[in-house]
């Protein structure tokens, strides 16, 4: 084996390139999963509709996009579809890392595949509540839709909270993807400085420690949440 020399005094310089990156992967994951729950409501209430053709779309939706890879949707996205003449332009008043035609169209991509996901943590947490509640509902003279989300939905957001707090820790993991396509996250940030100072180790090992603190901050947080929700229930 070769002498190895592991010298972090060389990726230190760069520490607000990171820290840049990290708040980039930040916004990506919230933005992805803030827009993701609400496809995914959108979906589990199509699965909850008696419209059959409704029911077969939502379904058709997350077999396949959970039957493929996040990577594959994404290379679609933004390669395959824009050869058809669909694709997202970049949005100049977001500045030249929030505004690239790559990062709108990532938080597009990466929303939808969440959007699938999170249908089945909505899902299960709508079917936990108690179905008298239904009944009760539409005896006070509300309509099935006021019910809905007047007394169902409001109540199955204790359920759900846990679930979505994973699926954004799952984001900030998965959304590391995106470097391959050239979006400013914190892990395309090693690439940078692995070829600004040569050095290979030091730059993955900073990348992790910094992902391992936000999932590790963000899991302790959910944690703490449940356990008052658990409090209050």
């Amino acid at each position: 084996m070769g002498n190895v020399n592991i010298d972090f005094g060389r990726v230190w310089e760069w520490m607000p390139t990171f820290f840049e990156g990290t708040l980039v992967t930040i916004v990506l994951s919230l933005s992805t999963v803030i827009i993701g729950s609400l496809i995914g409501l959108v979906v589990v209430l199509m699965k909850m509709s008696n419209v059959k053709p409704l029911k077969v779309i939502a379904d058709l939706y997350t077999n396949v996009v959970r039957g493929t890879p996040m990577l594959l949707q994404l290379f679609i996205w933004l390669y395959g579809l824009p050869m058809l003449g669909i694709s997202f332009s970049g949005l100049s008043f977001l500045g030249g890392t929030y505004g690239t035609r790559e990062f709108i169209t990532a938080i597009v991509a990466l929303a939808i595949n969440s959007g699938a996901y999170v249908s089945e943590v909505l899902r299960g947490g709508l079917e936990a509540v108690d179905k008298g509640q239904t009944e009760a509902g539409r005896a006070l003279g509300l309509s099935k839709r006021e019910t809905m989300f007047s007394i169902i939905i409001p109540q199955a957001i204790r359920t759900v909270l846990p679930g979505l707090g994973n699926e954004f820790i799952t984001m900030i993991k998965e959304s590391s993807i995106v470097s391959t396509v050239g979006v400013f996250d914190v892990m395309y940030t090693s690439n940078i400085v692995k070829a600004s100072t040569y050095s290979i180790f030091e730059p993955l090992i900073v990348v992790g420690v910094i992902y391992f603190i936000l999932t590790y901050s963000l899991s302790a947080l959910m944690k703490n949440l449940e356990k008052r929700l658990n409090t209050y229930a």
